[in-house]
C-alpha cells in the first residue's frame, strides 16, 4: 500500500508541476518577460495579487460606489467598508503590489470580464476597469450567491466593456418618460399645493424604470404583470405606467363628488387598478394590475404574490414565463417581517412564483427616522440575502444606470426565474407629505436636497449637449404633455360621481353585471344525489394506487371511513371530504393551505397519503374522484401565518370560481396574521369594492390544551362585522337570507354537526357573490360519535341550517319548557349531556346558533308606546307565543322579538317561561 501511495504522489506532482509550467508560461507572456526561476515566484505572487483585487472589487466594491445624489449615504456605510479595499493607489500595498507596477500586463483570472477580448491588461486599467464596473453610479452586490453560473452571469452583465450603452432612440424615450413623470407631479403640486398625494419628487426616475422592466419583460413573453407598491409615487405609477385615465384620477381630489358604490372608499393613493393594453415598445398584448393598499405598506406583498401564483396556475404558466410580479417599495421593507416571510415562500414549490422583480425606493429616510436608527443592516435590502437574491444598488440621479439595472434585472428574472432586488438610492424633495416639514428633523440634508437640480433638468441638458435631442424638440415633448394633462383635469370638473369599482384591481367581468352587482339573489340548496355522496365516500376510504403501502394506523382510518359510508353516516373529515369532492366534480378548483393541513393538526384529514416504502411516493385520493373533474392542490406552509394568509388571500382574487382555504394550526394563531384580517378580508370590499371568498379555517374550543391553543376569538370577528340596525328584513327584496349575506362584510360560522359544515362550505361557491368565510371548526367534535350527521342531512334539497332548535323532549312539549338556552358551536353537546345528566330533558330547551352575526328579525309594533312586555325569543317558539298572545288578545300590549343570529358568541340564559300569562 505505501508503494502505491507513493507512486500516485508522485504522478499527481509530476503532473500539477506540469500544469503549472505551462500557466506560469502563459502569466509571463502576458507580462512580457522571459521564463527564468529568479521571476517564477514574483510571478505567481503578482497574478494571485491581482486576482484577490478583482474579488475585492466584485465583493466591496459596493461599499465605496457613487449610490447617493446627495452624497451623505457614505456616512452611515463607513463600519461596513473593508479597511483592505482600494480606494486610492496608496493601498496597493496591502496586496503586495507596488505603485511600479501599474503599467505592467497582468493575465486577467477567469472570474472576470473586464477584459473583453483581451486576455492581459496593465493594472492601472484593471483597476480603473474595475471601478467603473463596481464604484461608479451602480453597486452590485452578489458574491454571496453560491452558483457560478449565476455570479459569472452578473459578472458578464456588469464587468463587459460597453455594455452600459443607449441608442440615441432609447435616450428620447427614457427622456420622454421622464418629462411625464416629472410634469404629473408639478400639476398636481401647483392644482392641490395643500392636498396630500405623496409625490414622487426625488425619485422621478421610478417611472421610466418600472417601464424598462415591463418593456424587458414583455419583450420575453410575459402576459400579464401584477404589482404591489406604498402610497409614495402610487398616484404617478397609476397615471404614467397602468394609464388610468386622468380625469378619473383628478376626480379623487373633488371633495364633493359623492361614490356611486356602497362602502367607505379608501383614499386616493391606496386604490388600484387593472387595465390590459398594448406595450407600445414591443407591440404586444399586456395586462398590468397595481394592487390596492393599506398604509400597512408591506401588508401587500404575500397578497401580489398569491394572486401572480394563481394567474400562473390557470394559465398554465407551470414557469413563470407568461405571469409576473414587481414589488416596489420603501423603507419599511427592512422594518416589516412579512417581507421576510414573503421571501421564504419564493423557493417553495407550492408558493414560488418563480421570480419576482422588487424595487426599493430607498429615499433614505422613514418618515422623520435616520437609517442608522432604523435598522441595523448596511442596507435596507440585506433581508433578501437569505433567498440569494442579487442585489443592484444604483444612484437614482443616473436615469441611464438605473435603466440599464432595469434591464439586468428583468433579464436575470427570465434567465434563472428568481428573484432579484434594484435599491433605487434617491431622496425625497418635500416631507412625508405635502404639509410636512422636514427641516424639523434632517435640517443639514434637506439644505442639501435644496441644492439638488431636478433630474429632468440635469438628463436634459446633457442629451442636449451631446446632440441628442435639441432644445425645441424638449419643449415640443413638455407641451404636449402639459395639453393633454389640462384637457383631462378640465373634463374631470364634468364628472358628477366617483365610480370605485372603475379602481378595481381584480375584476371579475363574467361572474357579476356589468355595474358589479350580482347576477341574481338567490341560492340553489347545497344538498346532494345520495349516490353522489356514496361515491366520494368510497374514493375517501380507499387508495387509488396500486402497490402502495400505507400506515397501519392509517389502515384503520379509511375502514372506519367506509364503515361510515355503509352507514350512510358520517364525521367531520368526511363531510369536508364530501364537500371538497362535490365541487371537484363541478370543475371547481379546491385549494387548501396552512400548516400540517395535508394530514390535519388533529390526524383527521389524511387528504395526502405517504408511501410507506418509497421515499417521496404520495397519493392525493381527491385527484381520482371523477373524470375532467376540478384539480384539488392542498399543500403544507411554512411556519408563517401573516405571509401565507396574504397569499391565499391573493390567490383567492384571482378566480371567484375557486374556493381557496387557509387553516390555522391552531384558532388563535390567527392573531399573527391580524393585519391581513383586519386590513383586507374584514375591509376590504368596503374599502376597494372588492369581492373576495377566502375561506378561514379556525380550531375553536377550551379543550385543556392551554390558552395559546383554545379559544380562536370568535368575539373579534363580531366586533368587526358588519351591522346596521335600522336595516330590516321588509326592505330586502328576493332571498332575503341571500340578501343578508350579500349585506354582511364576511360570514362567520361556528358549526355543531358535519352536514352544517359541509353545507357552508358548498354554498361558499354556490352563492351569486363572493363574501369571506369564518368558519370555527372543531377539534374534540372530530371523533365524538354524538356530533356525526346521516346522509339524510346532506341529499338533495337540504341546505345549510342558520338555527337548529332542539329535538329534545322539550321540543315536543314547549308549554313545560322552564329555560332556553342559546348557544353556538362545541358547548351544545356539553350542555346536552349536563341536561341528560340532571335529568332536565323536558325542562330545558337548547337552540343552536350556527351562523352569527348577520341581522336581528324585529317585528316593530305599530303602536309602540302602548307595549307593556317585549318578549326575546328565538325559532318555532315565536309561534307558540304569537298564537298564546292572539289567544289571549295581547297584540297591542306585548311585543314579540326575534333573534335570527345573535351579536356576540357568550350563552344567553332565559330565565322567563315561554307561557305569557
Amino acid at each position: 500500500m505505501q508503494s502505491w501511495d507513493a507512486y500516485f504522489r508522485n504522478a499527481q506532482a509530476s503532473s500539477s508541476k506540469e500544469t503549472g509550467e505551462k500557466h506560469l508560461s502563459a502569466l509571463l507572456q502576458g507580462r512580457g518577460m522571459s521564463q527564468s526561476p529568479a521571476m517564477s515566484e514574483k510571478v505567481v505572487e503578482d497574478h494571485l495579487a491581482v486576482h484577490t483585487l478583482t474579488r475585492a472589487y466584485q465583493a466591496h466594491g459596493h461599499h465605496v460606489a457613487r449610490l447617493d445624489p446627495l452624497g451623505i449615504l457614505t456616512a452611515d456605510l463607513d463600519s461596513f467598508v473593508p479597511s483592505d479595499l482600494i480606494t486610492s493607489i496608496d493601498k496597493l500595498g496591502s496586496y503586495g503590489l507596488e505603485e511600479s507596477d501599474l503599467d505592467k500586463s497582468f493575465q486577467l483570472p477567469l472570474t472576470t470580464f473586464i477584459g473583453g477580448n483581451e486576455s492581459t491588461l496593465p493594472l492601472r486599467e484593471i483597476i480603473h476597469r474595475l471601478e467603473t464596473s463596481y464604484c461608479g453610479h451602480t453597486g452590485v452586490e452578489f458574491m454571496f450567491i453560491n452558483n457560478m453560473e449565476q455570479c459569472q452571469w452578473i459578472r458578464q452583465k456588469f464587468e463587459t466593456p460597453g455594455s452600459m450603452t443607449f441608442s440615441d432612440r432609447e435616450k428620447r424615450t427614457l427622456l420622454a418618460r421622464l418629462v411625464r413623470s416629472t410634469r404629473f407631479e408639478d400639476f398636481l403640486a401647483r392644482k392641490w399645493s395643500s392636498e396630500k398625494h405623496f409625490g414622487l419628487e426625488g425619485c422621478e426616475v421610478l417611472i421610466p424604470a418600472l417601464k424598462m422592466i415591463i418593456d424587458k419583460s414583455s419583450e420575453a413573453g410575459i402576459e400579464s404583470v401584477i404589482m404591489g407598491m406604498p402610497h409614495r409615487g402610487r398616484l404617478n405609477v397609476l397615471a404614467n405606467v397602468v394609464r388610468k385615465d386622468l380625469d378619473q384620477i383628478f376626480c379623487q381630489f373633488d371633495p364633493k363628488l359623492e361614490a356611486a358604490d356602497e362602502g367607505s372608499g379608501d383614499v386616493k393613493y391606496h386604490l388600484g387598478m387593472y387595465h390590459k393594453q398594448i406595450n407600445r415598445e414591443t407591440d404586444k398584448n399586456i395586462t398590468l394590475s397595481l394592487m390596492a393598499n393599506p398604509s400597512h405598506l408591506e401588508a401587500v406583498y404575500p397578497v401580489v404574490q398569491g394572486k401572480t401564483k394563481a394567474e400562473q396556475f390557470y394559465r398554465g404558466d407551470t414557469e413563470g414565463r407568461r405571469v409576473m410580479s414587481i414589488l416596489n417599495f420603501d423603507a419599511a421593507f427592512a422594518g416589516q417581517g412579512v417581507v421576510y416571510e414573503t421571501f421564504h415562500l419564493s423557493e417553495l414549490p407550492s408558493y414560488t412564483t418563480h421570480g419576482t422583480i422588487h424595487v426599493v425606493v430607498n429615499n433614505q429616510i422613514e418618515f422623520t427616522t435616520d437609517p442608522r436608527m432604523a435598522r441595523s443592516s448596511p442596507y435596507s435590502t440585506d433581508v433578501t440575502r437569505v433567498v440569494n437574491a442579487p442585489i443592484f444598488h444604483v444612484n437614482a440621479d443616473d436615469p441611464e444606470a438605473v435603466m440599464y439595472v432595469c434591464k439586468v434585472a428583468a433579464e436575470w428574472r427570465n434567465s434563472f426565474n428568481k428573484d432579484v432586488v434594484i435599491d433605487l438610492v434617491c431622496y425625497r424633495r418635500f416631507g412625508h407629505n405635502e404639509m410636512d416639514e422636514p427641516m424639523f428633523t434632517q435640517p443639514l440634508m434637506y439644505k442639501q436636497i435644496r441644492k439638488q437640480e431636478h433630474l429632468l433638468k440635469k438628463y436634459a441638458d446633457k442629451l442636449i449637449s451631446e446632440g441628442v435631442v435639441t432644445l425645441q424638440e424638449l419643449e415640443v415633448c413638455v407641451s404636449l404633455y402639459e395639453n393633454l394633462i389640462t384637457v383631462r383635469y378640465a373634463s374631470s370638473k364634468d364628472e358628477k360621481i366617483l365610480h370605485i369599482h372603475h379602481w378595481l384591481d381584480s375584476p371579475w367581468p363574467d361572474f357579476f353585471k356589468p355595474d358589479g352587482e350580482p347576477k341574481s339573489m338567490s341560492c340553489p340548496p347545497t344538498g346532494l344525489n345520495k349516490e353522489v355522496l356514496r361515491h366520494i365516500g368510497e374514493v375517501a376510504s380507499s387508495i387509488p394506487l396500486k402497490d402502495f403501502a400505507i400506515h397501519s394506523g392509517l389502515s384503520c382510518i379509511l375502514r372506519g371511513r367506509a364503515d361510515m359510508v355503509v352507514k350512510h353516516t358520517m364525521d367531520w373529515a368526511l363531510a369536508e371530504y364530501m364537500a371538497f369532492g362535490s365541487l371537484l366534480k363541478d370543475s371547481i378548483h379546491v385549494r387548501l393551505s396552512g400548516q400540517d393541513v395535508e394530514r390535519g393538526t388533529f390526524s383527521h384529514r389524511h387528504h395526502v397519503l405517504h408511501d410507506q416504502e418509497v421515499d417521496k411516493r404520495f397519493c392525493v385520493p381527491m385527484n381520482h374522484m371523477w373524470p375532467n373533474q376540478g384539480l384539488y392542490t392542498v399543500h403544507n406552509s411554512s411556519l408563517s401565518e401573516y405571509g401565507v394568509l396574504g397569499f391565499e388571500l391573493g390567490f383567492a382574487m384571482a378566480n371567484p370560481n375557486a374556493l381557496v382555504c387557509w387553516e390555522a394550526q391552531f384558532g388563535n394563531f390567527h392573531n399573527t396574521a391580524q393585519c391581513i384580517i383586519d386590513q383586507f378580508i374584514s375591509a376590504g370590499q368596503a374599502k376597494w369594492v372588492r369581492h373576495n371568498g377566502i375561506v378561514l379555517l379556525l380550531p375553536n374550543g377550551m379543550e385543556g390544551m392551554g390558552s395559546e391553543h383554545s379559544s380562536a376569538r370568535p368575539e373579534r370577528f363580531l366586533q368587526m362585522s358588519k351591522f346596521d340596525p335600522d336595516r330590516y328584513p321588509m326592505e330586502f327584496t328576493g332571498d332575503c337570507e341571500v340578501q343578508q349575506l350579500y349585506e354582511c362584510n364576511w360570514i362567520v360560522a361556528n358549526c355543531s354537526t358535519p352536514a352544517n359544515y359541509f353545507h357552508v362550505l358548498r354554498r361558499q361557491i354556490l352563492l351569486p357573490f363572493r363574501k369571506p368565510l369564518i368558519i370555527f371548526t372543531a377539534k374534540s367534535l372530530l371523533r365524538l360519535p354524538e356530533a356525526r350527521s346521516s346522509f339524510n342531512e346532506m341529499i338533495t334539497g337540504t341546505k345549510f341550517l342558520r338555527i337548529i332548535p332542539d329535538d329534545c323532549p322539550a321540543s315536543k312539549n314547549p308549554e313545560k319548557v322552564k329555560r332556553v338556552i342559546f348557544c353556538t358551536g362545541k358547548v351544545y353537546y356539553e350542555l346536552a349531556k349536563e341536561r341528560k345528566l340532571l335529568k332536565l330533558e323536558e325542562d330545558v330547551a337548547i337552540v343552536r346558533l350556527e351562523q352569527n352575526k348577520m341581522r336581528n328579525f324585529i317585528v316593530m309594533s305599530k303602536n309602540p308606546e302602548k307595549v307593556k312586555r317585549v318578549i326575546f325569543c328565538t325559532g318555532k317558539v315565536y309561534y307558540e307565543l304569537a298564537k298564546e298572545r292572539k289567544l289571549l288578545k295581547l297584540e297591542e300590549d306585548v311585543a314579540i322579538v326575534r333573534f335570527e343570529q345573535v351579536a356576540n358568541y357568550s350563552c344567553l340564559w332565559c330565565n322567563d317561561t315561554a307561557k305569557i300569562t
